[in-house]
């Protein structure tokens, strides 16, 4: 089992990650963040989990009004340069990854893999 620090160094030493944050999708509050990036300051990702945290209380109500019953493992938004993955944690209740990542860099595949492993090692 890994504690949140060493979890957001796992995913920071993925190859392509620009910046990580580990966030309570209830309250919206950043429990950890790491970066490799000056672009992703650690008041940037807290403000990313905040709003990262509506996205998935709205994503979860839209799969409720749809009778969907299967619980939401990520959610990912593309952009021209880089991947924004949001992990729901699922060992640790109300808990998510938010994960940024350079495209030219980054191995989505590989990312997600990675990303859903450190996430079951993950104790709070």
């Amino acid at each position: 089992m890994a504690n949140i620090s060493e979890s957001l160094q796992s995913v920071l030493a993925v190859d392509g990650t620009l910046g990580c944050a580990l966030g309570d999708w209830n309250t919206g509050f950043a429990l950890g963040n790491a970066t490799n990036d000056t672009n992703f300051t650690a008041d940037k990702l807290e403000q990313a989990i905040a709003l990262n945290s509506e996205v998935l209380k709205a994503k979860n109500k839209a799969r409720d009004l749809l009778g969907i019953s299967a619980h939401i493992e990520d959610i990912l938004i593309t952009l021209e340069d880089q991947y924004h993955l949001i992990r729901v944690a699922r060992t640790v209740e109300g808990m998510f990854f938010y994960m940024v990542l350079d495209r030219e860099k980054a191995n989505l595949g590989l990312a997600r893999m990675k990303l859903q492993a450190i996430e079951k090692d993950l104790e709070v």
